[in-house]
């Protein structure tokens, strides 16, 4: 969606651990054709009970109120927060970038990952694949500028985000 009265939202979504849920919450978005631009989901309890949605979605406020409206009333759904709307929050994602190249490319591609705090975590002679941790941008950024550089592959997981300071989704 694009627009002046469009935001993105930042939604943490706890849910029941079982088979078709994470289909379901899809579903939704489907069905009324909303945007997800980025889903990650993972069990976050010792007992694997509980699973964590995290979804980066964009739309007006009142398309978004209708998703968080819409999530809540899922059966095997316990909370739903916007991160962005509640207060400070942190997000991250995990990046692979393989770039290919040689002679000053590698050494100038050395340089951007160290200066990125990008990890090499494999290298050949005419290859590297960093592996780096930061919000959206940063990721974009280093990407970017990789690109002439030699990038031929990333791989990203998607969003995943926590607020700062006490503040829980289990509170």
């Amino acid at each position: 969606m694009s627009g002046t009265n469009t935001r993105t939202a930042t939604i943490a979504v706890l849910v029941e651990n079982e088979a078709g849920v994470l289909a379901r919450v899809i579903g939704l978005f489907s069905g009324r054709g909303y945007n997800i631009d980025s889903l990650t989901v993972a069990p976050v309890e010792e007992e694997g009970r509980l699973s964590r949605i995290t979804i980066v979605t964009s739309g007006t406020e009142m398309v978004i109120e209708q998703i968080k409206a819409q999530l809540d009333r899922l059966v095997p759904v316990h909370r739903v927060h916007d991160l962005t709307m509640e207060g400070p929050h942190l997000t991250r994602e995990l990046a692979l970038i393989k770039v290919v190249g040689r002679g000053e490319h590698r050494v100038e591609a050395l340089r951007l990952a160290d200066a990125f705090r990008a990890r090499v975590v494999d290298a050949t002679t005419e290859s590297f694949v960093f592996e780096m941790t930061g919000n959206a941008e940063k990721i974009d950024a280093f990407c970017g500028l990789m690109r002439p550089l030699g990038l031929k592959e990333v791989c990203r997981t998607g969003a995943v985000a926590i607020a700062r300071g006490p503040r829980s989704m289990e509170r």
